[in-house]
């Protein structure tokens, strides 16, 4: 079932230039600096992604109108000349030296009080007659039913795409549907607002991503708020969740791979301990979580020790290497966090043309005197010889070492019937939180 979505999905639904291509690896300045940034920092986290060999630097929340914090200014799409010197262009000018790609956030559908859109047009909101207006995040949900309010939307973003060199955009939608009244409808039309709402989405979509071909569209809505079919047409990726705790998104991507291919699915590694749930995690499992989507950073990467910095250009480089197989190839669930304790995911990458094969196992806890873990690929060609190209065992095992060596099969050739019925073992865990990746190379 899920192989038959993801074909839908990936070939028949998403379109564009970015259909089939690999997606750039990113990395966010949100949970780096929320809404605390200006040209230097920008410039400094466009170096430091150089350096760590990063491709896309994306500029988040807070880069427009009086946008201090999350009270105001959403529908004022004029840029904070006081916080950016050099405006827009200036920070894309920035990453464009280092040949970074650049990014910017956008949240059009919605619209704070503290606005001069809303003190020109409180009409344009969402909201029952006669009741107060309902808030989310401080901000109210533009009606857009409206061809004017979709006009004018249009036309503002728009104009920032044309005015600086954008690469990509995070299209956001950061608070429930509610309040579902237009001033422009009559009573018995007002059952109709939530579908037309919807619509009139579709209709700004479809107006701003035909103009603008080669910008990579993702959308977000706290993540799989807006996970769906309709909005992959217009956008060929989806922000998977606000979650980026690693152990949480094992859950998170394996269950919206049910139905959406990993290409669809924004996946970065955070800091630790995890914003959202405080849990640390190596960043090995951090790293190899991400790796099954668009691959990305959600952290200040300028604050990393050299170690740290040394880890992560390690892992940047496989994930080049791996990209094509882990985006563009066939993905198999072996083990999910759905089954038996919860404790074991394991993930299966196969390429286009079946010559490579990622294989990645997590196990969230460690647990006593447990039975050694066999894993059997699925789908691989019988009669083929694949080789252990490569091996990454799970960070601070007891046997992590020169007895490692012995376990890691690495250079080992086993057929694909070995493989899919008899499987390998995976060493002992000593750890919580361990993740493992073996790259196979069909000879």
């Amino acid at each position: 079932m899920s192989q038959s979505f993801h074909e839908i999905v990936r070939h028949h639904i998403v379109r564009g230039k970015y259909r089939d291509a690999v997606r750039p690896i990113l990395v966010n300045n949100w949970e780096a600096t929320y809404f605390d940034f200006d040209d230097v920092k920008m410039d400094n986290l466009a170096a430091c992604a150089k350096d760590l060999g990063i491709e896309l630097m994306v500029l988040d929340d807070g880069w427009f109108g009086k946008r201090e914090d999350d009270n105001s200014s959403l529908g004022d799409w004029v840029v904070n000349m006081e916080k950016l010197k050099g405006g827009l262009q200036g920070v894309a000018e920035s990453a464009h030296k280092r040949g970074l790609k650049f990014g910017l956030w956008f949240e059009p559908e919605m619209v704070s009080v503290d606005s001069d859109l809303y003190r020109a047009h409180p009409d344009w909101v969402l909201r029952a007659p006669s009741y107060p207006v309902s808030f989310g995040r401080h901000q109210l949900v533009l009606d857009l039913s409206r061809a004017d309010v979709r006009d004018y939307l249009v036309d503002a973003v728009c104009k920032i795409l044309d005015t600086a060199p954008i690469d990509y955009v995070k299209w956001d939608f950061n608070r429930h549907l509610t309040d579902a009244f237009s001033g422009k409808l009559p009573p018995e039309r007002q059952g109709e607002v939530r579908t037309r709402f919807v619509l009139g989405l579709y209709d700004i979509l479809e107006r701003i991503t035909q103009t603008h071909p080669d910008i990579l569209f993702e959308s977000c809505s706290g993540g799989g708020g807006r996970f769906d079919a309709g909005i992959l047409y217009y956008m060929p990726q989806t922000w998977t969740s606000d979650d980026t705790d690693a152990i949480c998104r094992l859950s998170i991507q394996s269950g919206t791979s049910m139905v959406f291919p990993p290409i669809t699915m924004g996946a970065h590694v955070s800091v630790t301990p995890n914003h959202q749930v405080g849990r640390v995690t190596p960043m090995q499992t951090r790293a190899f979580a991400a790796m099954m989507g668009c691959y990305g950073y959600e952290m200040d990467i300028t604050r990393m020790s050299e170690a740290e910095k040394a880890e992560v250009r390690s892992h940047i480089a496989l994930y080049k290497k791996i990209r094509p197989t882990m985006q563009l190839g066939r993905f198999y669930r072996l083990l999910t966090p759905f089954a038996g304790k919860g404790n074991e995911t394991a993930w299966e990458f196969v390429a286009e043309d079946g010559k490579e094969i990622v294989l990645v196992y997590f196990k969230t806890l460690a647990t006593p005197a447990t039975e050694l873990r066999t894993l059997k690929l699925a789908h691989l060609d019988a009669d083929s010889e694949y080789e252990v190209a490569a091996y990454y065992p799970a960070k601070g095992l007891s046997h992590d070492g020169a007895a490692n060596k012995s376990l890691s099969l690495a250079g080992e050739s086993f057929f694909g019937d070995e493989l899919m019925y008899s499987g390998i073992e995976v060493p002992k865990i000593d750890t919580d939180f361990a993740a493992y990746m073996w790259v196979f190379h069909r000879k």
